[in-house]
């Protein structure tokens, strides 16, 4: 720990000093003040505190793959509770997690069994699924969602735990080395749970300076950070990232209610009516419907000044599209990942659009072969990384963690798998996930980069491409396609399409129309899916045109 290091807890105590009633959440219609959110958090981790939540190891004790804390796995959408159940465990000494809402209860149950979970926060919709993963032993705290359905036996309403609260003026020092445990979303895999130091996490991800001092942090929430909105779900890492990094600054935070289907309407009246500054999305997933809805009727969306999007690729034509639409925005483009927070950002703006990232500090591109770190302007492509302030490791497994969070060069470093290049002025291309890679006849094809053209066709709404067996090539492209509505693209016109943008042996060998293309609750892409639609996919190279 070194020094003007911060927990969590204490910048928002500094934040809370400087701007007691300033509102901080609101959802629907509910409407929490820093202040009121600081009293219902320390009386949720005086509870937890009472039922025996909290520190049982300090970090000094431990190897960087262990959790030396009470982990609190949530499964709520949306919603003013999701982040206080955070805030509350974290002041309690306790570790909460995310755990995807929508997973089916044998996935529930493997990840609290792998993660050790000691309480759950949950909707009460959700009680039913709970029950069958079998949570035996686990704290129960329910959240009324108004669905009816009867509470778990035992269980504890989370209004009832914050109004029965203990011994709030005794809470444990929150300490810069507490956790904060991300799990991934298993995009490529199994979920994995990722351990960051607070103090790190609060640099590299939730908005903070480096070396921030009392006075920065109060200076800055004193002049206020606007309206964010964190549209996507807060179980995914990169939505907890926005939401964090507001309130951390001052901003009033705008939770989208994630709990109904995707509402671009919805979302653009809440722009309107918050008068909303910043707002963070998932890539073509949400960019497109909200395109299109603003395409259909005018909103007055002048506060909007800056649209985060990341986790998934936001394609030319539509940033392109939101800009004529809104031409005093700017389109932040954000590379990063549960292993390493927010690394590389490209801002784009009406008549100068990029696809090129700054790195962050600490950003960096590795060898081919993880032995060194390159220069501006080698010809190879390598490894993303990111040094300094990056996670412990992987919840309990020392071999993954020594993979992906390996020493090089005497500084620890997070490789956390995507393919890129240094330019010579120091920016960085990036290629994509190596796991997604597909080697064709000896040639690599990063599959990003084709999903990127197909979207440029008149007739393609959406894309995902995969890799599948060939006898011929080891293995082929393959593009799973949703044709936009009365349109039927054939699978020869899009493979050269393709071949009009890129060298003709990215283009995909085969094509599946598809009604709707498989893709997570947080817009990332499906691939487990799509290798196995894959294999009904059609041939394309008879049609030329």
């Amino acid at each position: 720990m070194t020094a003007n290091e911060w927990s969590l807890p204490a910048v928002l105590d500094v934040v809370t000093d400087v701007a007691p009633e300033r509102e901080m959440l609101v959802w629907t219609t509910v409407r929490r003040s820093y202040a009121q959110v600081q009293d219902r958090t320390r009386r949720l981790a005086a509870f937890l505190v009472s039922r025996g939540l909290g520190v049982r190891h300090e970090r000094a004790e431990l190897e960087r793959w262990e959790c030396g804390q009470s982990p609190v796995a949530i499964l709520l959408s949306n919603c003013p509770e999701y982040i206080e159940a955070m805030i509350g465990a974290f002041r309690a000494r306790a570790v909460p997690f995310n755990v995807n809402h929508h997973y089916a209860p044998r996935e529930i149950g493997a990840l609290l069994d792998q993660v050790g979970a000691e309480a759950i926060v949950y909707h009460r919709r959700l009680g039913p699924a709970i029950a069958a993963a079998g949570a035996a032993g686990c704290l129960l705290l329910e959240v009324d969602d108004g669905s009816g359905v009867e509470p778990l036996p035992g269980s504890i309403a989370f209004e009832e735990a914050i109004a029965t609260a203990g011994d709030v003026e005794n809470l444990p020092e929150p300490s810069p080395d507490d956790l904060y445990l991300v799990c991934t979303g298993g995009t490529t895999g199994t979920p994995k749970g990722v351990l960051w130091r607070q103090a790190d996490v609060y640099v590299s991800a939730a908005g903070g300076v480096d070396g921030a001092t009392r006075e920065l942090i109060a200076s800055i929430a004193g002049n206020g950070a606007g309206a964010w909105f964190a549209a996507p779900p807060l179980m995914h890492g990169a939505a907890q990232w926005t939401a964090f990094a507001g309130l951390d600054n001052g901003a009033t935070v705008i939770l989208h209610d994630d709990a109904k289907p995707f509402d671009a309407p919805g979302i653009l009246e809440t722009i309107e009516r918050e008068r909303v500054t910043l707002m963070s999305i998932v890539g073509d997933a949400y960019a497109r419907p909200l395109l299109e809805q603003l395409q259909a009727r005018p909103y007055d969306l002048s506060s909007l000044v800056r649209l985060g999007t990341g986790g998934a690729v936001t394609s030319a034509s539509v940033k392109h599209g939101l800009l004529e639409l809104l031409p005093g925005l700017t389109v932040v483009d954000g590379y990063g990942a549960s292993e390493t927070g927010g690394m590389a950002f490209g801002a784009s703006r009406k008549g100068a659009e990029t696809r090129e990232f700054e790195p962050s500090p600490g950003a960096a591109v590795l060898s081919a072969d993880r032995s060194r770190f390159l220069a501006p302007g080698e010809d190879e492509i390598g490894w993303v990384a990111r040094v300094g302030r990056t996670p412990l490791g992987y919840l309990n497994d020392r071999a993954k963690t020594e993979e992906t969070f390996p020493i090089i060069d005497g500084q620890r470093a997070a490789v956390p798998g995507d393919r890129a290049r240094l330019t010579t002025e120091g920016r960085i291309e990036l290629f994509g996930r190596d796991a997604m890679v597909v080697n064709t006849g000896g040639e690599k094809v990063f599959v990003e980069e084709v999903e990127e053209v197909l979207r440029q066709h008149p007739d393609v709404l959406d894309a995902l491409v995969v890799g599948r067996p060939s006898e011929r090539f080891g293995q082929e492209v393959v593009a799973l396609v949703q044709a936009r509505p009365g349109t039927s693209p054939a699978p020869g016109e899009l493979r050269e399409f393709v071949a009009l943008s890129l060298a003709r042996f990215k283009a995909p060998r085969a094509v599946l129309i598809c009604d709707r293309l498989g893709r997570h609750p947080t817009g990332k892409a499906d691939y487990t899916w799509a290798r196995k639609a894959a294999v009904d996919a059609v041939p394309a190279t008879t049609v030329r045109t």
